[in-house]
């Protein structure tokens, strides 16, 4: 993922695409969502890094930085997130085999290694074109990962990122989001329902810091739109959203 103090664009995100699929090739295959499961390919995914030119965060072994790839003047961050209930909440979880890899547990993110799909990026990397194919969260988990994030890091990247995707997405629009989440997740049960209620919460209104998040970024950009009317967009797909699968 892109620095979370640098603006979003469209060079960023071909920058992070070019950055990942650096990391697959030098892998070797798709990488294995449930990475950590075995100290073999942890290490090896530690070394894919270290070859896609990756450097370990001083402070975090959860998150690799690389800097400035393919001209692009940003920082490319790939980080790791666990799951576990054997681990406290944003615990650093290490892993056997490797000498500065690891995941930060943040608990919710399990979801989205239960709906994935495959995906193929393409990208030119020193004058060479290179296929990757990945395994990418679906719309089902993703969106429950990323509210669960939310209200884990109350970060602004996760505010936007919910109402931005519940707003575009394949299945159309955010009732058919819900529909999507309960075909694969069932009705949610558990902390899952107390962290629907604080995305809500954190979209209530055009002063909530989750509808700030959003409408900050949409017009960044696009410096042209009224406010108001991305606000009022935010508010109203979160509503749905969450109304929709808390109503059981």
């Amino acid at each position: 993922m892109n620095d979370e103090d640098s603006p979003r664009s469209a060079a960023a995100r071909a920058a992070a695409e070019l950055a990942l699929v650096r990391v697959v090739h030098h892998y070797g295959g798709r990488p294995d969502l449930e990475i950590a499961c075995g100290a073999v390919r942890a290490a090896r995914l530690e070394q894919a890094l270290r070859n896609a030119e990756f450097e370990p965060d001083a402070q975090r072994v959860w998150r690799w930085n690389l800097t400035d790839p393919s001209g692009v003047r940003t920082v490319v961050k790939f980080e790791l997130l666990a799951d576990l209930d054997t681990e406290p909440e944003g615990a650093t979880v290490e892993f056997a085999g490797c000498e500065q890899l690891g995941a930060a547990n943040l608990r919710g993110t399990g979801y989205a290694a239960k709906d994935t799909t495959i995906h193929q990026l393409r990208a030119k990397d020193h004058g060479t074109w290179r296929l990757a194919e990945i395994n990418v969260t679906g719309l089902a988990g993703f969106l429950l990962a990323k509210t669960a994030a939310a209200h884990s890091r109350r970060k602004p990247k996760d505010w936007y990122d919910i109402p931005f995707v519940l707003l575009n997405n394949e299945y159309g629009d955010a009732v058919a989001a819900a529909a999507r989440v309960r075909k694969v997740f069932w009705d949610p049960t558990g902390t899952i329902r107390t962290q629907l209620r604080d995305l809500q919460a954190n979209f209530a209104d055009s002063s909530a810091q989750g509808t700030s998040a959003y409408v900050n970024q949409i017009t960044l950009d696009h410096p042209e739109v009224d406010p108001s009317t991305p606000a009022a967009d935010a508010i109203l797909a979160v509503g749905i959203f969450a109304d929709s699968l808390l109503a059981v």
